[in-house]
């Protein structure tokens, strides 16, 4: 859907159609138990598969993600994305320099490379001009019934669980979103680490070392 991957027209680009496919993936992979980390909205679409396989999940990892969907309003720099025409004079007019500053405004505190940031811009647009992106954009389930959906089953997990997040997010905030987050896993905190939205560039390290123990405690659960 972005990147490099294909960008079909026919294919549902709602939350819960990106949770579905993603299964699918997880099926013809072969992949009868998974480890599951999930990030922005990323989540309502991991938390989307976790619905459907709860008993599949091995464990889980949430970085600064959405988990109260139907009281959640897009920031200011995705809104746009959101609107008819708007979303499209937007990302037809983005340039990889604009983006590059939105990105150290919002989303990254470490030294990034300025082409690894501006690179997302060409990404973004590829083939389709961007369109797959602004589906997925328009494609929020924001309503009570996703969010029932989703939260039952995280409050009945039986996998373990976690809660790490860059405490300079300015967009989902630590003390808001992260305590929503931990409250629907029921998890003691919130782990907070270096970083702003995009916290696996600036504590990449960190996350790898709270996702392995993670993975082992599962493992080592009887």
């Amino acid at each position: 859907m972005l990147g490099f991957a294909d960008r079909p027209r026919d294919f549902d680009y709602t939350w819960s159609g990106l949770g579905a496919w993603t299964l699918s993936a997880i099926d013809a992979l072969e992949l009868e138990r998974f480890h599951l980390v999930v990030h922005d909205i990323g989540g309502p679409v991991g938390f989307d598969v976790v619905a459907r396989a709860p008993e599949r999940v091995a464990s889980l990892t949430a970085l600064n993600t959405i988990v109260r969907v139907a009281s959640f309003k897009r920031p200011w720099s995705m809104e746009p994305f959101a609107r008819r025409r708007l979303g499209e004079l937007y990302l037809r007019t983005l340039q990889p320099f604009a983006f590059e500053r939105l990105m150290r405004l919002q989303g990254v505190s470490s030294p990034v490379p300025a082409a690894e940031l501006r690179a997302y811009v060409p990404l973004l647009k590829r083939d389709d001009g961007g369109r797959a992106f602004l589906r997925i954009m328009r494609g929020f389930e924001r309503t009570e019934q996703f969010e029932a959906r989703i939260i039952e089953p995280l409050a009945r997990r039986s996998f373990p669980a976690q809660v790490l997040w860059g405490e300079d997010d300015p967009a989902l905030r630590a003390d808001r979103h992260g305590e929503q987050a931990r409250a629907a896993l029921g998890v003691d905190g919130v782990t907070r680490l270096p970083g702003k939205h995009f916290v696996q560039e600036d504590s990449p390290e960190q996350i790898a070392e709270h996702v392995s123990r993670l993975i082992g405690a599962a493992t080592a659960e009887p």
